[in-house]
């Protein structure tokens, strides 16, 4: 796949239909900058979107993805099973949005339960409640750096380093 000649492609799509980057951006909801992305070739646009924009621009995803016209229009299977795994993506993604959502948010009663023993005194006596401020403490340390790496992409790599290295032993 050639992002170059896919952006040149998305962008001969656009001025087709006489329209500004920021225009077009704005039927998709999403920047202005993600669209110049796009047709620079940097970065490809998810697949719901890619979806949209085939709509929009009345090709097929084949075309965009080819970054060349065709002539023929997709057929109604394939179109289906596009939307499908467009779907399965979404979904997916909200998936683990709210998994994210519910650690963060144990991670943040944890840090609340730690700010109320340190401002009770609680933290500093020695014995179980000093624990147990250690304990919400490190709790939501542990959530954030897990917040962190999720968001960063790195648990990805991590995982598929792991599959990797898993399938030579």
């Amino acid at each position: 796949m050639n992002l170059k000649k896919i952006g040149q492609f998305l962008k001969y799509l656009r001025k087709e239909k006489g329209i500004t980057q920021e225009q077009f951006a704005e039927i998709l909801g999403v920047s202005g900058r993600t669209v110049s992305r796009w047709e620079t070739g940097v970065n490809m646009p998810d697949l719901d979107v890619l979806i949209q924009i085939a709509d929009y621009y009345e090709v097929e995803i084949r075309e965009i993805l080819d970054g060349e016209r065709k002539g023929e229009k997709m057929n109604k299977e394939m179109e289906d099973t596009v939307l499908k795994v467009a779907d399965y993506s979404n979904h997916e993604k909200q998936r683990l949005a709210k998994r994210m959502s519910i650690l963060l948010f144990c991670g943040l009663i944890a840090f609340t339960v730690y700010l109320v023993m340190e401002f009770l005194g609680a933290a500093d006596v020695k014995g179980v409640q000093e624990e147990a401020a250690s304990a919400a403490l490190g709790f939501a340390y542990g959530i954030m750096i897990t917040g962190v790496l999720y968001t960063s992409g790195c648990l990805m790599k991590f995982k598929a380093f792991k599959k990797r290295l898993l399938k030579r032993g």
